[in-house]
């Protein structure tokens, strides 16, 4: 792998984000690249938020992977913060070389230096190849996903 850099996401950053979130079976149905406006107002929310973190792997001044890592302060096993990963993508130019287990690397990390005591994320029923690797980072099945789409 050539070297990485894990660094915040910028507002310049959001074209190649969101080509990336559209660059699958799954994304291609929900993504809109021709669009960025609703992407650029998230953008803007997110940078508000200080428990939000928006990433991205940059490779030779090319942005080449992604993800968010939203801390979550709470009650219940004894007051524990959690952390949540979400929207993983890798760039398919630099998939199989050991970036997405570099970037969950980071967020586990980075979710101990803010003190959390668990890392959770969740991943399409049909990613199968993505359950399989996060097991080999680690991480277990423990529970059954449910959605409400609004």
């Amino acid at each position: 792998m050539t070297n990485i850099d894990i660094r915040p996401a910028s507002r310049d950053d959001i074209p190649d984000i969101v080509a990336m979130l559209a660059d699958d079976t799954l994304g291609a149905t929900r993504e809109s690249p021709e669009d960025l406006s609703p992407y650029q107002s998230a953008y803007e929310r997110l940078q508000r938020d200080p428990n939000q973190l928006l990433v991205v792997a940059e490779s030779d001044g090319r942005v080449v992977g992604t993800l968010q890592l939203t801390i979550i302060p709470g009650l219940s096993r004894k007051g524990s913060t959690r952390s949540i990963i979400e929207a993983v993508r890798v760039h398919s130019s630099q998939r199989g070389h050991g970036l997405g287990a570099r970037l969950i690397e980071w967020a586990i990390e980075e979710s101990a230096r803010q003190g959390c005591q668990l890392v959770q994320l969740t991943s399409d029923s049909a990613r199968t190849d993505a359950h399989r690797f996060y097991e080999r980072l680690g991480f277990t099945g423990s529970h059954v996903g449910f959605k409400l789409q609004l």
